[in-house]
């Protein structure tokens, strides 16, 4: 699919969370945001309207702020970008691309908690993958 369509990127992050300090993962959706900011915000920035298909239940954070709106004001803000962010929330049971991405997760997931690599090995060299608060 990646050596198809160049317009394709497969992109993780894993963090470290033991390493993230504890007040900041009372609420595991704001590190999760964060990651979210951290993986997408500079391409988001290069285009008029983006449209974000995220299952719901990564909507919400403890605090009532959405990754919707965390995003929209960080183009805005910090990336001075006049992008507008269009959040189409899908159930994943509902969405191929969901499913894809939560596969992908899984190999990381696996290779990072359960160090089992040999699936991951097949697809990391398609894989960008950032690493958070390891030491």
């Amino acid at each position: 699919m990646c050596d198809k369509n160049k317009d394709v990127f497969l992109h993780g992050i894993v963090v470290q969370k033991i390493n993230v300090m504890e007040h900041i993962r009372v609420d595991s959706n704001k590190l999760y945001n964060y990651m979210i900011r951290l993986s997408l915000l500079d391409r988001m920035a290069k285009h008029d309207v983006v449209t974000m298909v995220p299952d719901p239940r990564s909507i919400k954070v403890g605090s009532g702020n959405s990754l919707h709106d965390y995003l929209q004001t960080e183009l805005w803000f910090t990336k001075k970008a006049t992008t507008k962010l269009v959040t189409h929330p899908v159930n994943s049971k509902d969405c191929l691309g969901i499913q894809f991405a939560d596969f992908l997760a899984g190999l990381v997931q696996s290779r990072y908690e359960d160090n089992e690599s040999s699936n991951f090995q097949i697809l990391s060299p398609r894989i960008c993958l950032s690493r958070l608060f390891f030491s």
